[in-house]
């Protein structure tokens, strides 16, 4: 009998663990608190419940930290501070529009883009990356490389026969009625006689020969609605891909024309930039953060890569991502950075920039150290872009 008692109350504690939020039990058979964000767990739950403490000055603990206190992050020299640290939730730091901040490397990285199918189910921003989920049940999602939730899938109305249901990666695919393009067919085979038949007008018709009535001339014109109902999906189709790349083409002009009206292009510039082909999902790191950074501060150090000519940064940055072998992800190792964050620069279309742009944010991040870390890669043509009589300032 004791045996089975014993069993009984491991089952219950077994059953009650799944209910509880925290997994754990007491001693007693109760729930195990969980200690709520800006708190952390200062006696460990057993004989008695969790018992939690406010977390010390410059910690902060969130919901998924499991009751741990972890220390406040500071914001990259450059970046401002969207909001301070609390004991409820880490520094927010104000990153340029497509990226966020990294906390594990204490950088500025690209946003994620959720695949067909899914949709982001927290947006990109000052709390984290883009959280990307599959599309439930009701809604779809037909973007590549997007960051918007899902949408609704669309309903087809009484006039409409729906011919294909709503998935995860397409919408609902309604046809109107009127079409009769799923009548019957059977209704349309030509009938044949095997007797004489005789027409109005009195001719007769052998046994055996077919004949054809109403009908089977209304399947005929049902073949023709057919080819036609085809003929206008497809020349759909047609219009509405050429209208995607005149939409697309539209964008990147007037990407094009804002980032040179930005730093001042004459026509000449906006025209190679429009020429060149590349073009840039949102604003450059050091277009927005450094103005920003440098607001404070009136006096600028020429001899900062931060402060260089932006049109000297862009021969720069085109020289390093067109370079074989040793392009911007070798100067990136020279520079000092990790792997996993050569990686999350590659993620962008513009690698070379985001990786000057992010080095450019540092202290001490000179045209000297630069050009140090470029020989070092033999690259003397990236040196010579940076070195123009041009351009007149010291490198040292």
């Amino acid at each position: 009998m004791a045996p089975l008692l014993i069993c009984g109350v491991i089952l219950l504690k077994v059953v009650f663990a799944d209910a509880c939020a925290s997994g754990q039990l007491t001693e007693s058979g109760e729930c195990c608190s969980v200690c709520p964000a800006g708190f952390r767990v200062a006696v460990e739950c057993g004989k008695e419940d969790t018992k939690c403490a406010p977390c010390p000055q410059g910690t902060f603990s969130s919901s998924e930290d499991l009751g741990r206190c972890l220390p406040c992050s500071q914001c990259p020299f450059g970046v401002p501070t969207l909001a301070s640290c609390s004991a409820a939730e880490d520094t927010q730091c104000e990153c340029d529009s497509g990226f966020f901040y990294f906390r594990a490397y204490g950088l500025c990285a690209p946003c994620s883009k959720c695949k067909r199918g899914e949709g982001a189910a927290q947006q990109c921003g000052p709390k984290g990356d883009t959280q990307c989920r599959i599309c439930g049940l009701g809604t779809f999602s037909e973007e590549h490389a997007h960051t918007k939730p899902c949408q609704a899938c669309t309903q087809c109305t009484d006039s409409e026969v729906e011919i294909r249901a709503c998935m995860a990666n397409s919408d609902t695919l309604c046809m109107d009625k009127q079409l009769h393009i799923l009548s019957d067919g059977s209704r349309d085979t030509p009938s044949w006689s095997g007797v004489e038949d005789v027409t109005p007008g009195g001719e007769s018709f052998a046994p055996g020969t077919p004949k054809f009535t109403p009908q089977d001339e209304k399947g005929s014109n049902n073949i023709l609605i057919y080819v036609s109902v085809l003929a206008a999906v497809v020349l759909g189709l047609l219009v509405y891909v050429a209208y995607k790349c005149y939409r697309s083409c539209k964008q990147k002009k007037a990407l094009s024309k804002a980032r040179a009206a930005e730093l001042g292009a004459s026509p000449e510039g906006e025209k190679l930039q429009s020429d060149s082909g590349v073009f840039l999902d949102s604003q450059s790191l050091q277009d927005n953060q450094t103005s920003k950074g440098t607001k404070r501060d009136s006096k600028q150090d020429t001899r900062l890569y931060i402060n260089l000519a932006p049109h000297r940064q862009e021969e720069v940055e085109r020289l390093l991502q067109e370079g074989a072998g040793r392009g911007w992800r070798q100067l990136g190792q020279a520079l000092g950075c990790e792997s996993e964050q050569l990686d999350l620069f590659g993620r962008g279309e513009a690698p070379a920039h985001t990786l000057l742009s992010n080095w450019a944010l540092k202290e001490g991040s000179t045209l000297g150290l630069l050009c140090s870390a470029l020989a070092r890669i033999e690259r003397p043509d990236v040196v010579s872009a940076l070195n123009s009589p041009s351009q007149g300032v010291s490198l040292v």
